[in-house]
């Protein structure tokens, strides 16, 4: 009978280990799915690049930074169902590396132009405007104006909305500029101190930075050449994504939070007016 009774307590007791376990292997799986949404995390390549001053660039303790940069961080924390990491390249390699999907969308003040929305999808919340102006060194006072490049070297990186502006105006204005293709490694900053190329066509924020920070002793001439909207670019059937960033982008704007990012980074709140 003892013998009866020991067995009973020992079957009993392993059914409750048992069903401990089972209670416990539930809640941990509820929890983690509580916690993702349901979902598995998805990671997201987000191309960028370094040599662009204030907007992705690396900063003298050797760190990713920038307007671009911090803002998909800022996003990265509105969205748990995703994982954004950066891939750093060249800009002219940027939308190759889209297209290729070797990344999933860039993050570089791209603007909208027919070229790319033929291949490629906008979001639709925009989060920054990007003036374009003539730039030529602080010495220059004979060009005030896109019109006064004619006969110039003016330097430009290939596929960006600058060569873009520049090769249209320069066919339909018959203004006879002679286009400079830079890449990356190429020190634009210095050709133009020595006279090597006449101007550069970028952004006053940019030029702020380099005047500050390199002393480049550069100037912004004319009016704006684009006053354009960025967004980000992705995949034509990335639409799930689009519609988290702009999402994301709208609270983010609500929140002030693109704002401040846009007067630390850019010296000025260049969110405005959309």
């Amino acid at each position: 009978m003892k013998k009866l009774s020991f067995y009973l307590l020992l079957l009993l007791a392993l059914l409750l280990t048992a069903c401990t376990s089972s209670e416990k292997s539930e809640g941990d799986t509820s929890e983690n799915n509580a916690a993702q949404g349901g979902k598995e995390v998805q990671k997201i390549i987000v191309g960028t690049g370094t040599q662009f001053p204030n907007i992705c660039f690396i900063d003298d303790k050797g760190n990713l930074t920038g307007y671009d940069v911090e803002l998909v961080r800022a996003i990265d924390e509105k969205l748990p169902e995703y994982e954004f990491e950066f891939k750093t390249m060249e800009f002219s390699n940027l939308l190759l590396s889209l297209e290729t999907r070797k990344i999933d969308f860039v993050a570089h003040q791209m603007e909208v132009n027919s070229e790319r929305e033929e291949k490629f999808l906008f979001n639709k919340e925009p989060y920054n405007v990007f003036p374009l102006k003539v730039t030529v060194n602080a010495k220059n006072n004979s060009i005030q104006s896109i019109d006064d490049l004619k006969g110039k070297n003016v330097s430009v990186s290939p596929t960006s909305n600058s060569a873009v502006f520049i090769e249209k105006y320069n066919k339909e204005h018959n203004l006879g500029a002679n286009i400079v293709y830079s890449s990356g490694s190429v020190d634009v900053h210095n050709q133009l101190a020595t006279g090597r190329i006449d101007a550069i066509i970028t952004t006053p924020f940019a030029v702020k930075y380099y005047n500050e920070s390199n002393e480049a002793q550069e100037k912004v001439v004319g009016d704006a050449l684009l006053n354009s909207k960025v967004y980000f670019l992705l995949n034509k059937d990335e639409v799930v994504l689009q519609e988290r960033l702009d999402d994301a982008i709208r609270e983010l704007k609500a929140e002030g939070v693109i704002s401040k990012l846009s007067k630390k980074w850019l010296g000025d709140d260049y969110s405005v007016d959309f």
